[in-house]
Formats: structure tokens, C-alpha cells, sequence
């Protein structure tokens, strides 16, 4: 396994400790997974992975190991692909920002504070309350787009 993998699985599983959160065998394989796949993946398609391993796992083990990196920040949500990516800041409270390439479907994670601070500014204006805020920017990546 890549150094950089085994060093963010165990930064998840110290945080996990520091949170009291149980990071079980089943949930880091599911971030172990992610990290290796390196852009969005389906559930499903994490099942499948899962199942080379676990031949027992079914959709709501895989769900439910979602639903706890989601919670623990450390993955996101790819809204328009219905998939998951991994988290490369596991901080409670950053937003961030997807490039998605529709050719490909590689999925970038990006921090803009200059976005994220216009967006809290039209929400002030707006009086409105940011719950959570990610921004999914479609295009094409340097690999794929035709110059």
C-alpha cells in the first residue's frame, strides 16, 4: 500500500480515537478503497470492490460505512455522479470545490477561499443560513479537453 494512503488511514483512525468514533475494520477498508480508486466510485461499484475481500457485504454495509466517512468529513459527495470521492482534508469545517471532467469523470477537489467567502457574503445578503456549501464545476480536464 502507498505510504500516502497507510498515512491518511492512519489520520482517519486518530481522529476517529480523538472523536471517540469507531473506525472499524469494515469502514477503513471502504476509505482504503476510495483512496486507492483516487476519483468518485458509486456505491455499488464499492460494493463490488468489497466483495473481493468480503464476500458477505451487501449495499447497506457499504452504505453505512458512507454514511460514517460522510460524517467524519472524510469523503464527499458527488451530487451530479451519485458517487463518493475521498476527502484530501479531513478538517471538520472546510468547503471545497469539484472540477468534474465530463469526458473522463475525474473528479478534482479544490479550496477556494475567495469562493467560499462570496458565497457566505450572498448568503448574508440574502439572509440566509449556509448549512454546508460544495461547489460541482463541469468541464474538461488538461488531459482530455481537445485544444
Amino acid at each position: 500500500m502507498p505510504a500516502t494512503i497507510n498515512a491518511l488511514l492512519d489520520k482517519a483512525q486518530d481522529l476517529c480515537d480523538e472523536r471517540n468514533a469507531r473506525f472499524t475494520q469494515t469502514r477503513r477498508k471502504v476509505l482504503e478503497l476510495m483512496l486507492r480508486h483516487a476519483s468518485a466510485i458509486s456505491a455499488y461499484d464499492l460494493l463490488d470492490c468489497l466483495k473481493e475481500t468480503d464476500n458477505s457485504a451487501k449495499p447497506p454495509t457499504v452504505y453505512r460505512a458512507l454514511d460514517f466517512l460522510l460524517e467524519q468529513h472524510f469523503i464527499h459527495r458527488v451530487e451530479s455522479q451519485n458517487a463518493f470521492i475521498a476527502c484530501n482534508d479531513f478538517s471538520d469545517s472546510h468547503q471545497l470545490q469539484l472540477f468534474i471532467c465530463e469526458k473522463c469523470n475525474d473528479v478534482q477537489e479544490v479550496h477556494s477561499p475567495q469562493i467560499q467567502q462570496s458565497l457566505i457574503e450572498q448568503a448574508r445578503l440574502n439572509d440566509f443560513q449556509v448549512k454546508t456549501q460544495t461547489v460541482e464545476v463541469r468541464g474538461f480536464c488538461h488531459h482530455c479537453r481537445e485544444d
